[in-house]
């Protein structure tokens, strides 16, 4: 729980990995008490990128308000100061409503820049960044991530060891002012004035791993190919939201990169790491509530009308 005044507006976080239940745990919990559901999720921002995100459902939004989804396309920038800022007006307008804010989600850096703060970064300076891609040609993007570890390994272990974007940033930041992007993270600016108390679902790789594997395959046949094919063709291939997990793989598909089965593997191998990172960045979050095991709504009403800390 976060400290805050007795007149904070009172949230609940439901995070974790991908596929480890976060979406129908808040729906169910919609059944006991009312709630507005805020999604803390980097992808279910873009219009149209629908099935490979996971996003709620048509029936699903009708039955309970969801916010922040949709709010911007595949060719726009979006970035976590503004989810923040979009998440903190949802909680303020459920809370006139009567209704728990729940955010719900599995991306860390939104849910700390809501929770956390955020600093004042440096501007982009171009000339580094393509001294980094020129680097990355040469060596390997890997081998900027290695650089990386050994000046902030905090941030090398956020971040996957092949996005170069990413790890170019933390590499340029620490290059303007001398100080690490996990440094000026701890020196954020001060957070909302929120009541929020947290649970993370925290199954498994081992649970995990089969979990990921039945929700791709469910995406597979629900039309994410098809989904793929619409998004490059209204928004270009280069996008930079396609080239996120599950997209990215089927752009190889339809490339010719990848046959079927090796771009499903490929999708799920790769899912799998980020559920891997995902379980290290929330593993030092604080929480309320950790669960291996995913509760059930019945105990979490239970738990939050409770309102001291259980199973932590």
């Amino acid at each position: 729980m976060t400290s805050a005044s007795p007149a904070a507006p009172r949230v609940l976080a439901v995070v974790g990995p991908t596929a480890s239940g976060k979406s129908a745990l808040a729906m169910a919990l919609s059944r006991l008490l009312p709630i507005e559901i805020v999604s803390c999720d980097s992808l279910m921002v873009y219009v149209g990128m629908d099935i490979g995100t996971g996003k709620p459902s048509a029936s699903e939004r009708a039955e309970v308000p969801h916010h922040v989804l949709d709010v911007v396309t595949p060719a726009e920038a979006f970035h976590a100061a503004r989810w923040a800022a979009m998440a903190r007006d949802a909680i303020e307008l459920a809370g006139r409503r009567g209704r728990l804010p729940v955010i719900v989600g599995g991306t860390g850096l939104y849910l700390r820049a809501l929770l956390g703060g955020l600093f004042q970064a440096p501007p982009p300076d171009e000339n580094i960044r393509r001294r980094h891609r020129e680097e990355a040609e040469q060596a390997g993007t890997p081998a900027l991530h290695a650089r990386l570890a050994g000046i902030d390994p905090d941030a090398a272990a956020r971040i996957d060891r092949r996005d170069l974007v990413r790890i170019s940033r933390a590499l340029e930041i620490f290059e303007q002012t001398g100080e690490t992007l996990t440094v000026l993270h701890q020196r954020a600016a001060p957070p909302p004035d929120l009541d929020c108390r947290t649970l993370v679902l925290d199954p498994s790789l081992e649970q995990l791993r089969p979990a990921i594997g039945r929700r791709f395959e469910a995406m597979m046949s629900s039309g994410l190919l098809d989904e793929t094919r619409a998004l490059r063709a209204a928004w270009g291939v280069d996008a930079r939201p396609l080239q996120a997990l599950g997209y990215k793989q089927m752009g190889e598909l339809l490339d010719g990169v990848l046959a079927e089965e090796a771009a499903i593997a490929a999708a799920k191998a790769a899912t799998v790491g980020y559920a891997r990172r995902q379980r290290t960045f929330f593993r030092k979050l604080p929480a309320a509530w950790r669960a291996a095991e995913v509760p059930t709504a019945e105990a979490v009403l239970g738990w939050w009308r409770a309102g001291a800390p259980s199973r932590a």
